[in-house]
């Protein structure tokens, strides 16, 4: 006999006839609560943390600790569990024309998302919008594809991202210009597609391997608890695990090196759990957060599927293309133009960040309330599909 107790409750589809997961909506959220924190912080205090710097401010640093990029990364897998359950219905069924709309579907969203996030670069450097539209044409091209073929695609993306990212290490110590390889602003097409697909903050190499592992994890919801169980513990496994490979492996393999020697430097780098070297632990430990994170706040919310805190996560999940960008505008409008936010420590972004997302939270139920869709995502829709 089946426990339902232990498995997400549907609520309702959307336009398309996907099932509407409580889980989804709320990690979506609480996602996006972590961006917004990171993202504050960063643009406020610059976020990299050194060696005077507190505890707080380590794991908190924007560059290297362990939060960073974390909760985008969360973003991603969402969005790939998201793909399957659009496209779920095309595919099981075979149908050829249903499968073709629903690639044209996804092309027409990426293909939005990318331009929309083109322009929202100019005051916003670093946003994740248009490497989001790059996901989902990429999803279009993968959402039929076998477990198999998606395993084998997404740890090719991994290899590819570490690869890529150790030649331009090298070149880098040979004394050759890397710079234009990791443009840290967009002034031209080619410095869009470098972005793109191995620059900067979320490029696809390597994180479609993140989309393959939700287009995966998609095509099991809703999660029984025992698969719950061992996705928690793969998930903590890998992350600790790559913590603990890049905590002892550093000590074992420079123990006779200087600070700054070449080959202290190639282990650092090949070790590195930091997102900007694009290594393999960071790949790992990073997918295994993502999957800690989802299962935990899915059971969360799946145990408490008529809680108001639920409602309102589940409500604010379902306008993150609207909240995102009014954190954008917001964190413009009070640093940037009225000067009321001043870059005075971690504290402060802190502050502000969770000062944000309460108003957003509270601003996502009365929307749902009265109009219900939010103002982007009705225009997303309306364009997209």
């Amino acid at each position: 006999m089946t426990d339902t107790t232990t498995r997400p409750i549907a609520t309702g589809t959307n336009r398309t006839g996907a099932p509407r997961l409580p889980g989804l909506d709320v990690t979506r959220a609480v996602a996006l609560i972590g961006v917004a924190i990171m993202n504050y912080h960063g643009y406020l205090n610059g976020g990299q943390a050194t060696r005077t710097s507190s505890f707080a401010e380590h794991v908190f640093d924007t560059d290297q600790g362990p939060l960073s990029t974390r909760f985008a990364a969360t973003f991603v897998l969402v969005a790939g569990m998201g793909v399957t359950l659009l496209t779920n219905r095309s595919r099981l069924s075979g149908d050829r024309a249903a499968i073709r709309d629903d690639r044209w579907r996804l092309i027409r969203r990426g293909v939005l998302l990318y331009a929309f996030g083109f322009f929202v670069e100019w005051i916003w450097n670093g946003t994740i919008l248009f490497y989001y539209g790059a996901f989902f044409v990429v999803a279009a091209l993968l959402f039929t594809l076998s477990a198999r073929w998606l395993v084998a695609i997404g740890s090719g993306a991994a290899l590819a991202g570490a690869g890529i990212a150790w030649k331009v290490f090298e070149k880098a110590l040979d004394g050759d210009n890397v710079q234009w390889l990791d443009p840290r602003h967009v002034d031209s097409p080619r410095e869009l597609l470098i972005r793109t697909f191995i620059g900067y903050t979320h490029p696809l190499l390597p994180w479609v391997a993140f989309l393959c592992a939700g287009i995966i994890l998609g095509r099991w919801l809703p999660l029984a608890a025992t698969r719950r169980r061992v996705l928690v513990a793969a998930g903590a496994a890998m992350f600790a695990g790559t913590y603990a490979i890049n905590f002892v492996g550093l000590r074992l393999a420079t123990h006779n090196f200087t600070v700054n020697t070449v080959s202290a430097r190639r282990w650092r780098k090949l070790l590195s759990t930091g997102p900007f070297d694009r290594g393999l632990l960071y790949t790992i430990g990073t997918l295994g957060s993502s999957l800690v994170a989802f299962c935990l706040i899915a059971w969360v919310s799946d145990r408490f599927p008529t809680a108001r805190l639920t409602r309102l996560f589940q409500h604010a999940g379902q306008m993150t293309l609207t909240l995102y960008l009014c954190h954008v505008l917001v964190f413009n409008a009070v640093v940037n133009w009225w000067h009321l936010v001043r870059p005075t420590g971690l504290d402060t972004a802190l502050v502000f960040a969770i000062t944000f997302w309460i108003g957003a939270i509270a601003a996502g139920a009365a929307w749902h309330r009265w109009l219900g869709m939010g103002p982007l995502e009705r225009l997303y829709r309306a364009f997209g599909g």
